[in-house]
């Protein structure tokens, strides 16, 4: 069984090739960090571990995106099934049942994070906002934004 330290938050693998960055829709969240990391200079993809692959990002999260200067319109969607490990990835999950589904999948627990070890405030469960205000959008992309600054300047 796994179990969550609150200190965990050393990158793994320390030096990723690639960030991956994973949720349930792969329409909002995950979405959303993809492109703010790209955007640092990172290497990147995102997946959802329950989604269609080619679904856009909702209209919520795409005009959340716009507030932080983030186009999420060209977003589409990758089912984990579509997703291949490659040696040197870095997952990073929105919420820690998303481990389970992850370790599930054969994918090795060296290489998972939980992304909100990195926001700022700290957040161990970045909820989903698929069905929330755009408010509550607003306030978990700003997390996001935040956890993906820190992240990128480990890199300098």
């Amino acid at each position: 069984m796994f179990r969550f330290k609150s200190y965990d938050s050393e990158l793994r693998p320390s030096s990723p090739r690639r960030y991956v960055f994973v949720c349930l829709g792969n329409i909002n969240r995950s979405a959303f960090a993809d492109v703010v990391a790209q955007s640092k200079g990172l290497n990147s993809i995102s997946i959802g571990l329950s989604t269609t692959t080619g679904a856009p990002a909702t209209e919520t999260a795409i005009e959340v995106g716009d507030q932080y200067g983030v186009n999420l319109r060209n977003h589409r969607a990758t089912n984990l099934t579509d997703y291949k490990y490659r040696e040197g990835d870095a997952l990073f999950v929105m919420e820690l049942r998303h481990i389970k589904r992850l370790l599930e999948s054969g994918l090795p627990r060296e290489s998972i994070n939980v992304l909100g070890q990195w926001a700022r405030p700290r957040r161990i469960h970045l909820h989903d906002p698929h069905t929330l205000s755009p408010d509550f959008h607003f306030t978990c992309m700003g997390l996001i934004f935040s956890a993906i600054v820190h992240i990128a300047s480990l890199r300098e």
